[in-house]
């Protein structure tokens, strides 16, 4: 057990702002704090448990524990839903964690102005339940859309399964109410009123305190755009007898100029082989499938239904067959339920492993996506006939850009991992596989990560190389905002800025 770092009067402080019952320090509180659903080093799980953890309703509470942390010099690390896969949420350096789950208030639902305002750990789905009755919903459709809670979206800026119709989180949340690293509280967003979505008064703000994994501060507040329900939805998968064939069938799907289109994706041979066999969650594909296309489109009837005929064309006249309403509808309408569903691993023999997913990302240029499977595909290959507690899930390609499709595309490679297996050496050959899946990214003029961030260990190592100069402004602010290096430390290499300013 971790001893805990912080001192009584510390707690004591801390009790004194939000009470006893909502100041927890014991073991359980703690070491169940400290996971995410990333690959984790459970011989070390102790390594990342949080000495105390805050259940705040307020913002101003939030405020008084940021201050307080400075006034000791104790690591802040805000945690929300806790479905991230970059370890934003997990306390490198202990300290105080502020778990924002019962700041879950929907303060305003504005059918006028379309926007809704909500505390930062209202859960997604919840939130939609409750929009429903009204003909609105807030369009952030997340993979772990069930669990993840809004400010846990801002804070990774995070990416939506249909976002090429709607956008991502980036694109949907107005403006929001941020506790700074000194315990200041501020307002950002498009403009100077929390509704506007279009301002050219000074400098745009909103986008910093996105995705930075918590290190610049606690989102206490946020209002949210609001879109009328879809009249329709139509989903359709192609299937397709090689990848090359897929593929440039997926560009010429994301580049039909379709408005309603929400998203198109690529999945590979060696998904579906995972597939075939997780027969729990999907529907089994033919031993001739060797890939499979899926698309969504969203919007009114007098629009989905035209745009629907020329997508099953195209489809069809670009190689697929269409795999039928009971796949195409069925699959789509089950997307976010894997996100929890158990996954069957296989050992050499086959033998069934309790696995846990992980997935590294990155965005891709369409005509780099074929170079960049092979690749990653032999990356995992190695580590697993070293590390046989590995196992290759297969690669995925999803149109990303919100708006314009035919861009970049989120793209992922999925392993399973035996994590009850793990110890030093596999782990440090999983960081280092992680390392050279960014390195294949980057040397193709491609980012780290599309989706979830790069402040793992292992491909956090060549955020300067992606970013160049703008890391070395990233420090910058860092070390402005947060003077004391309170603010979730230890994440996106940003400790070196501290060290920089003694040497």
């Amino acid at each position: 057990m971790s001893a805990i770092a912080v001192s009584d009067e510390i707690l004591d402080e801390l009790r004194g702002i939000l009470g006893e019952e909502r100041v927890l320090a014991g073991r359980s509180a703690r070491f169940n704090r400290a996971r995410v659903p990333a690959p984790f080093p459970v011989h070390r799980w102790q390594d990342h448990v949080p000495d105390v953890v805050c259940l705040p309703r307020r913002t101003e509470e939030v405020a008084a524990i940021v201050k307080l942390a400075n006034r000791f010099r104790v690591p802040v690390v805000p945690r929300a839903g806790a479905t991230g896969l970059s370890d934003g949420a997990v306390p490198l350096r202990h300290g105080i964690l502020v778990d924002v789950k019962l700041m879950n208030e929907i303060r305003e639902i504005d059918l006028e102005d379309r926007t809704v305002t909500v505390q930062p750990g209202v859960n997604m789905l919840k939130l939609n339940e409750e929009l429903r009755k009204h003909g609105v919903m807030y369009p952030d459709d997340p993979a772990s859309y069930p669990c993840s809670l809004v400010g846990g979206r801002i804070g990774t800026s995070g990416w939506s399964l249909i976002g090429g119709r709607y956008g991502h989180t980036r694109d949907l949340v107005i403006s929001f109410e941020l506790v700074l690293p000194s315990g200041e509280i501020i307002e950002v967003g498009d403009g100077g009123g929390r509704k506007i979505r279009k301002s050219s008064t000074g400098y745009q703000l909103k986008h910093l305190f996105m995705g930075h994994q918590g290190t610049l501060g606690i989102v206490t507040e946020a209002t949210l755009e609001l879109v009328p329900r879809p009249e329709a939805e139509f989903s359709a998968f192609f299937a397709y007898p090689d990848y090359e064939t897929a593929w440039r069938s997926t560009g010429a799907l994301a580049r039909s100029g379709l408005a309603t289109l929400a998203g198109v994706v690529l999945f590979d041979e060696w998904k579906l082989a995972y597939l075939r066999r997780d027969d729990e969650a999907y529907i089994p594909q033919p031993a001739g499938v060797r890939a499979v296309v899926a698309t969504a489109m969203y919007g009114t009837t007098d629009e989905v239904r035209p745009a629907a005929k020329r997508l099953l064309r195209i489809g069809r006249e670009t190689g697929g067959d269409y795999l039928g309403d009971e796949i195409s509808q069925g699959d789509w309408a089950s997307r976010h339920d894997r996100y929890a569903t158990p996954l069957h691993g296989r050992l050499p023999g086959g033998q069934v492993a309790p696995m846990s997913w992980h997935c590294e990302d990155a965005a891709i240029n369409w005509s780099q996506l074929p170079a960049v499977r092979e690749q990653w595909h032999a990356i995992v290959a190695d580590l697993i006939a070293r590390h046989p507690i590995f196992d290759d899930w297969g690669m995925f390609a999803y149109t990303s850009g919100a708006h314009k499709p035919w861009g970049d595309y989120l793209t992922e490679i999925d392993v399973g991992i035996w994590e009850q297996e793990i110890d030093e050496e596999s782990w440090q050959a999983w960081v280092e596989t992680k390392r050279a899946i960014a390195e294949v990214a980057i040397r193709h003029g491609g980012s780290i990560s599309a989706c979830h961030g790069a402040c793992r260990e292992g491909e956090v190592d060549l955020v300067p190389l992606e970013l160049r100069g703008q890391f070395d402004v990233m420090k910058k602010i860092k070390r402005t905002l947060d003077p004391n290096n309170v603010m979730n430390p230890g994440k996106y290499l940003l400790d070196e800025a501290y060290e920089e300013e003694e040497a």
